[in-house]
């Protein structure tokens, strides 16, 4: 039987950050419902190697694969969506691509030729991609280009969409996502940006099949017959893909205009006997949660740009506890806290009493971590239910040792490096890292082994999900693999004083005896964990601990 090669491109008009990541995922969605296999490959233009040294507030989370790459959150999408686990060859930048050239070229990997920006950037794109097919035995490869089609950095990639459809013809296909504003002052939806963007996209030599029209309405017939006069389409290949509630609803509003349907009759595909039914179910279940409410809590810093929230910055925290609420047949309220805003005003703090939990995620370096405390300190004290996310965990083991065994002036080496009491510190591996200011790609990533002890609210979580990614029971516990990314960690040599003043450590690294996961008793949830379990929770698996979280949350609201 002849293989099946085909590839999908998707690109951005107008302006970025609306909505290519969800598309591509909800393309996938659907063909891996039709039964086709399915992986998607990300290309940032950046120059940076990867998106870990990348700050959120400019670009968003850094997600994290599971054998450690640190790329961009889209690849969370595609793991949400595709429910599969990607690797590090979902994912290319033009630092990346640039770098593989030049190593190649220094061993004579170009045979003395002449290498030259065309064709040979544009050839290892087209390897990486390949490679990301044959790397997941997929059929079909959805390709996102980062930002937009008129961008400089993208002509390369552009370039390499094109060399592909030569050589694939009738195996390619080029879908623009763009943009339709409806200016408030004028009320009329306006087709002119996206013929731009067509025209854009034609000057790389590349003609859209497909556009989908982003919008906050739904796309009306006269916008339809003005596309399709003016850039080439016929009317039905124009998808109209209005707002929506939830992300999840996507790929069903897609099929609403048969566009899965429409990508297979253009890449000579038949459908297979599998539909959306699962994902249908899912979406009801969300459309019916509404009833009863959870209102959660994130205290971070990395959302305030300006007068605006950004809630990229933690993605992959806020799908987390929306699939864990839905589940829970609750309707997720989230608010957002500045952690800052304590250390200006204690008083402040009374506002997290409305909350039904309060989760404190990961981050870097000193600023708000103060802030982070009090608000950690307020829910141990006042029992609302806590969940500390890497360095969530750290501040709330700096909280218990200042407040609990009264290490006044207990913190993390990372953010006083001359502490009496580094409650939190650098494993040696790292220090020894650091001291060559090797930053990009050395923190403790990806998946390592997690043993959760028994008679532990973690452990009772985890059984009580059924969590599908338990690798083995036996009398120690459960051992799982979780997702990491950091550096400092719990120190060994102040655990014997925490044990002995009510901490739990539910869960530890059996290889490298490192801290997991922290446990109060005495406290309806206050649970800290070292990894991230943000990045493994998807729409029809939500993670056991934010399961539970939302579940005590929820008691707490109703009891209070």
């Amino acid at each position: 039987m002849k293989r099946i090669k085909k590839y999908i491109f998707v690109a951005g008009g107008v302006m970025s950050g609306i909505g290519k990541g969800i598309a591509v995922a909800s393309i996938g969605r659907i063909l891996k419902s039709y039964g086709f296999k399915v992986t998607a490959v990300k290309i940032d233009p950046y120059i940076n190697i990867d998106a870990g040294t990348m700050n959120p507030i400019e670009h968003g989370e850094v997600f994290v694969t599971g054998d450690g790459d640190e790329c961009d959150q889209d690849i969370g999408n595609y793991e949400r969506f595709l429910d599969q686990d990607l690797t590090k060859v979902n994912y290319m930048t033009t630092g990346r691509v640039y770098l593989s050239v030049i190593e190649k070229e220094r061993k004579l990997g170009y045979k003395g030729k002449c290498v030259e920006v065309v064709p040979h950037i544009p050839q290892e794109v087209i390897r990486r991609i390949e490679k990301a097919r044959q790397a997941h035995k997929a059929e079909i490869v959805l390709i996102e280009i980062g930002g937009t089609v008129g961008e400089y950095q993208n002509l390369l990639f552009l370039e390499a969409a094109r060399m592909l459809k030569i050589k694939y013809s009738n195996d390619v296909l080029f879908i623009l996502v763009s943009h339709l504003p409806v200016p408030p002052m004028i009320g009329e939806m306006k087709t002119k940006p996206t013929q731009y963007a067509v025209r854009t996209l034609n000057s790389a030599g590349i003609q859209p099949d497909i556009i989908l029209a982003r919008s906050t309405r739904i796309l009306d017939e006269p916008r339809k017959e003005k596309i399709s006069t003016f850039c080439n389409l016929k009317k039905e290949d124009i998808i109209s893909a209005p707002d929506v509630k939830s992300i999840y609803e996507i790929p069903v509003n897609f099929e609403k205009d048969n566009l899965g349907r429409k990508i297979l009759r253009k890449l000579n595909l038949k459908k297979r006997n599998k539909d959306l039914k699962e994902w249908r179910k899912l979406v009801e279940i969300i459309k019916r949660s509404g009833k009863e409410k959870i209102e959660i809590g994130i205290v971070g810093k990395y959302f305030r740009s300006g007068k605006f929230v950004l809630k990229d910055s933690y993605i992959s925290v806020i799908e987390a506890i929306k699939q864990a609420s839905w589940a829970n047949n609750l309707e997720p309220e989230i608010t957002w806290v500045d952690s800052t805003d304590f250390e200006k005003d204690k008083s402040k703090l009374f506002s997290l009493s409305k909350l039904g939990g309060i989760v404190v995620p990961g981050g870097f370096g000193y600023r708000g971590i103060e802030g982070k405390i009090l608000a950690i300190k307020y829910a141990r004290e006042n029992k609302i239910p806590f969940l500390g996310l890497c360095y969530g965990m750290q501040l709330a083991t700096i909280e218990l040792a200042r407040d609990i065994l009264k290490l006044k002036k207990a913190n993390s080496t990372e953010i006083d490096s001359k502490t009496k009491y580094p409650v939190i510190d650098l494993i040696p591996s790292q220090k020894a890292i650091l001291r060559k200011k090797k930053y990009g790609s050395t923190m403790r990533l990806g998946n390592w082994d997690c043993l959760i002890k028994p008679e532990t609210l973690s452990y009772q979580a985890y059984l009580k999900a059924n969590w599908r990614r338990i690798e083995k029971k036996s009398r120690e516990g459960l051992l799982v693999k979780e997702r990491h990314r950091h550096r400092y960690e719990f120190n060994n040599n102040f655990k014997n004083i925490f044990l002995e003043n009510g901490l739990v450590i539910a869960g530890f690294n059996p290889q490298e005896n490192l801290v997991e996961i922290i446990e109060l008793k005495d406290h309806p949830f206050f649970v800290g964990v070292q990894f991230h379990p943000e990045f493994l929770s998807r729409p029809l698996s939500p993670h056991p601990l934010f399961l539970e979280f939302v579940k005590k949350s929820y008691q707490y609201t109703n009891n209070r």
